[in-house]
């Protein structure tokens, strides 16, 4: 259905310099694919989505649409608006109409339908998404999950191929996100081609049939939910999909400010309520620091915490070697029953760089 290459986007600052939001991007979107894009804020997601949809068109590229290339001089845009619609995150109802008057605006504009045929068809899209006794209603008496559901059927009233999804529920109040993705989820039962941001990543996992993972201005990684949510190939993912929160340390020298470093891992473990790992971790890195790694400058100290797994982890890595720090000649065998009564599991690894000694708390 859509074919995307080598897509990009930049904007010039007023100082004259140039910040590019999106660098390579390349995909092909089929029909009925339900993509999710997740990443960290800043990375384009809503950008890419603006430029597919030419609302904000890209500075680079091509867009293949049903076989024509809609960056090519003339494509009508209205065209491209009937075949693809797109839902806000800030709903962008028209607030002095009703809301039967928002769904059938645009039919009867763009579809050049008469009155009773607009209305007739968003009667049945109202009923669709749950609001046709909302119909004589005026956009500011909706709650905003009414309203994110009323701009669903206003998009749906046109009949696209693909709906482009920007955060649907990001400016609702928790209570009212389960009401909009419901109707994501019918949509998606339904085959609808939809490509939605979202950072909603349950539902993301369990509606999706494509997982886009945006980061750096590119699509970092693209796969399944269960490749991409269980088994991902590139450490950023790991990190975000995990939701993996990490505090890390250049150990370079004996005299490095370990006081400073108890002091940032008490706020780590404070902020991300795992206080109770908090003297495990003191006690490892003193232990650690004082007698495993006393002659093993300089090494890298991480605190890390996986939200999505409630994992906290201390881990010791140390280059330009291909042996554990634990089992080197003159380490204690009293200081190693100590470190193993602190932790659940000590994990030995070699890594690209050079060993990791990881102590699960």
């Amino acid at each position: 259905m859509i074919t995307i290459k080598h897509l990009s986007k930049s904007y010039i600052d007023p100082d004259g310099s140039v910040f590019t939001v999106l660098k390579d991007v390349n995909c092909e979107i089929n029909p009925g694919e339900v993509i999710s894009i997740i990443g960290p804020s800043g990375t384009g997601k809503s950008t890419f989505l603006r430029a597919i949809n030419l609302l904000d068109p890209p500075t680079g590229g091509e867009i293949i649409v049903d076989g024509e290339n809609i960056l090519a001089k003339g494509y009508p845009l209205n065209k491209l608006r009937q075949k693809m619609g797109m839902v806000f995150q800030s709903f962008n109802l028209f607030e002095h109409m009703s809301i039967l008057d928002n769904v059938t605006f645009a039919p009867m504009k763009l579809r050049h339908l008469t009155r009773q045929q607009a209305e007739e068809e968003a009667m049945a899209m109202l009923r669709k998404v749950g609001m046709a006794e909302k119909a004589n209603v005026m956009p500011s008496d909706l709650s905003g999950g009414q309203k994110q559901r009323v701009a669903i059927a206003r998009c749906l009233a046109m009949h696209p191929e693909v709906i482009l999804f920007d955060e649907p529920t990001s400016a609702l109040d928790p209570t009212m996100v389960g009401e909009v993705l419901s109707v994501l989820r019918q949509l998606a039962s339904e085959g609808m081609t939809m490509l939605i941001v979202t950072h909603e990543m349950k539902f993301a996992h369990d509606v999706s049939t494509r997982i886009f993972f945006m980061n750096e201005g590119i699509i970092y990684e693209d796969g399944t939910p269960e490749q991409i949510f269980d088994h991902p190939v590139h450490s950023a993912t790991k990190a975000f999909v995990q939701r993996i929160h990490k505090l890390v340390f250049e150990v370079d020298g004996p005299d490095y400010d370990i006081l400073d470093v108890h002091s940032q891992m008490g706020g780590f473990c404070n902020k991300y309520n795992i206080a109770a790992k908090r003297d495990a971790a003191d006690r490892i890195t003193d232990l650690m620091i004082q007698s495993v790694m006393s002659t093993r400058y300089p090494f890298t100290l991480r605190l890390t915490y996986s939200e999505q797994y409630d994992t906290t982890a201390l881990d010791f890595m140390k280059e330009g070697t291909d042996q554990s720090p634990l089992q080197q000649p003159g380490c204690d065998p009293q200081t190693l029953d100590t470190l193993r009564s602190l932790c659940k599991e000590i994990i030995e690894e070699p890594t690209k760089r050079g060993f990791r000694v990881k102590f699960i708390l």
